[in-house]
């Protein structure tokens, strides 16, 4: 009796393996490298329970308008243009009364590896920051930094308090400690290699001098050091008989209007004469 019960037991079990394994999704192709284009297809094979619809994702995320309510047991996604931004992980799913069935397909392509900015701007001895990112499918597992000039490329590392590089499959950041001029400016190359091969940009780094920033107020310094030079020249050059005039404060121009006297065509005259004879004193000051 109870060889019996065992193996109704063992004949049930089986049973309900074999019903599992029925449920089975094919694809093909299962990983796609190398090509341009591709088509990509699942088949729901031997189902338990009815289909009532399936989708396709990439990288867990549903792909619009791939949705559809059908009992078909066939499905296919095309891939018009391979390239970093459309490899990933795609999945069919079909869903069943008995719930959801998927297969997943890998997409390969070289890392897209780019510089968010490709001129950088630092001061003298301060911290450069370079950044270089990726995306695509699958991500760099090797990051490398050079330094660019005349002979060649040199690889820089964490070996030295000079460099500090800091990285993650999709970002690799460059530290560049105590900013020098003659040493420091020029070209940054930043490379992300994959399985199928590696991809490289360029950041130009400039340094400027901590008095860089200066220069425009010193500019404007200097203009007015200099308009108040010219004004107390004038003010000790003045003839004589225009002190105490009232409108000896007023510059040549307004005083001219003011008087009452000329044209303005003679006023324009008598204006130009007055600088250039300021000028001619400023130059023999």
């Amino acid at each position: 009796m109870k060889m019996m019960m065992l193996l109704g037991v063992a004949a049930f079990v089986l049973c309900l393996c074999g019903a599992k394994a029925s449920d089975e999704v094919v694809a093909v192709p299962t990983e796609v490298f190398n090509a341009t284009t591709a088509i990509l297809t699942c088949n729901l094979t031997n189902p338990s329970s009815t289909v009532k619809g399936h989708f396709w994702a990439k990288n867990n995320k549903m792909i619009e308008n791939t949705q559809k309510e059908s009992s078909d047991l066939h499905m296919e996604y095309k891939l018009e243009k391979i390239d970093s931004t459309t490899g990933g992980i795609y999945a069919c799913t079909f869903r069943t009364a008995n719930g959801e069935l998927e297969k997943t397909i890998e997409v390969k392509t070289l890392p897209h590896v780019s510089a968010p900015k490709h001129s950088e701007h630092s001061i003298e001895n301060d911290k450069g920051v370079l950044v270089c990112v990726s995306h695509g499918y699958p991500l760099p597992t090797d990051w490398t930094w050079y330094k660019l000039d005349d002979s060649g490329k040199k690889e820089l590392n964490n070996m030295t308090d000079k460099y500090e590089i800091k990285s993650t499959p999709n970002k690799t950041t460059l530290y560049i400690m105590d900013l020098k001029i003659e040493t420091d400016v020029g070209k940054y190359q930043c490379l992300g290699k994959n399985e199928f091969g590696s991809v490289e940009d360029t950041i130009h780094l400039r340094v400027r001098s901590r008095l860089a920033a200066l220069w425009p107020f010193l500019g404007i310094v200097v203009e007015v050091i200099i308009l108040i030079t010219v004004i107390f020249i004038y003010e000790k050059r003045r003839k004589p008989d225009e002190i105490g005039d009232g409108r000896a404060m007023l510059p040549p121009t307004i005083r001219t209007r003011t008087s009452g006297r000329g044209t303005p065509t003679e006023s324009r005259l008598q204006t130009t004469a007055a600088w250039e004879s300021l000028h001619v004193e400023l130059r023999s000051v």
